[in-house]
């Protein structure tokens, strides 16, 4: 069989389950997607006839599958099929572009074996639904980082990248041991082996300029994403209390549970706040600076003095 006979074969059963996601399809949007002539695409429509499907064709309106014909037996509730809309959305903008498209493809075959009410209803809502992340979640140069993650933690074969890090000016070559792959604070991480460090490292996904399949295999034996997180929930931390004014507080709940808040009590016209935190000269100390005119750090002695020092700093810049 050739390579021509299988696409062929192949963009048939496409064109299949896309007659089988919408009420009606156009020939054009068909021969847009599959990247073909019109004529190709009546011949392959003409295939699934031929075939037994029962295919209605309206001219100037478009293809569709006489109700009640359905291959999958699968139904899904108008509900169901509302969550589709969100999760197609989410994937197409948290995702890189890769994921996004296998995702698009996957749609269609879910909204393939919906009745023809709820497709109405999924056309209607998902012109209406827009997400937009605050942040860049992947370099656009790399439409498939994802994909080669989640490849690498599969088939256990190394991953070759460029990083930029923050410290440094230039990108530095790495080949990681991809762990796991998660969403915190906004950003996508990989948890991975770096050997160019020789230790675990956390990378974020904006970061990196270039990756890469290669052919080595996993040179360690690795636990999983939890037990490495659990380690590092698990560290050393330096106790943090902090007095805000009630005004203030609803402002910045969401963003506490980053850098360890453990409670809260209130004292009058302020809040207390616990933390537990291991990056209190850098993360913490800057982070408090976005409210501390509201605010006043009862201990540790030590974020007090490192406030000053980023203030002074400031203070010199703001003067030249």
């Amino acid at each position: 069989m050739s390579d021509e006979t299988l696409n062929r074969f192949d963009r048939i059963i496409a064109i299949l389950i896309q007659l089988q996601s919408k009420k009606v399809v156009k020939a054009q949007e068909l021969a847009d997607r599959f990247g073909v002539s019109l004529r190709t695409i009546y011949r392959d429509v003409r295939s699934l006839e031929a075939s037994g499907v029962p295919i209605v064709s309206e001219a100037g309106v478009g293809y569709s599958i006489m109700d009640g014909y359905r291959l999958p037996p699968v139904m899904f509730t108008r509900e169901e099929a509302s969550s589709f809309v969100a999760a197609e959305k989410l994937m197409k903008k948290f995702t890189d572009k890769s994921f996004g498209g296998y995702y698009e493809s996957a749609m269609f075959k879910l909204k393939s074996v919906l009745r023809g009410t709820e497709k109405e209803w999924i056309d209607r809502l998902q012109s209406q639904v827009i997400i937009n992340p605050d942040v860049t979640l992947f370099n656009t140069n790399i439409p498939n980082a994802l994909e080669l993650l989640f490849e690498s933690i599969a088939e256990k074969k190394q991953v070759f990248v460029r990083y930029q890090s923050v410290a440094s000016e230039t990108p530095s070559e790495r080949n990681l041991e991809p762990v796991g792959v998660f969403h915190e604070n906004n950003y996508w991480y990989i948890l991975a082996y770096c050997h160019f460090r020789k230790e675990y490292r956390q990378f974020r996904t904006d970061r990196l300029v270039k990756i890469q399949r290669t052919t080595i295999p996993f040179q360690l034996k690795h636990g999983t994403l939890d037990e490495y997180k659990q380690e590092k929930n698990d560290s050393p931390k330096i106790k943090v209390r902090i007095l805000v004014d009630k005004s203030i507080v609803k402002y910045i709940k969401a963003d506490r549970k980053h850098y360890g808040f453990v409670s809260e009590e209130v004292k009058g016209e302020s809040v207390e706040m616990v933390f537990f935190t291991p990056n209190v000269n850098h993360g913490f100390a800057r982070w408090y600076l976005m409210f501390g005119d509201y605010a006043q750090v009862l201990e540790p002695q030590s974020l007090k003095l490192r406030l000053l020092e980023i203030v002074e700093s400031t203070k010199e810049r703001l003067s030249k």
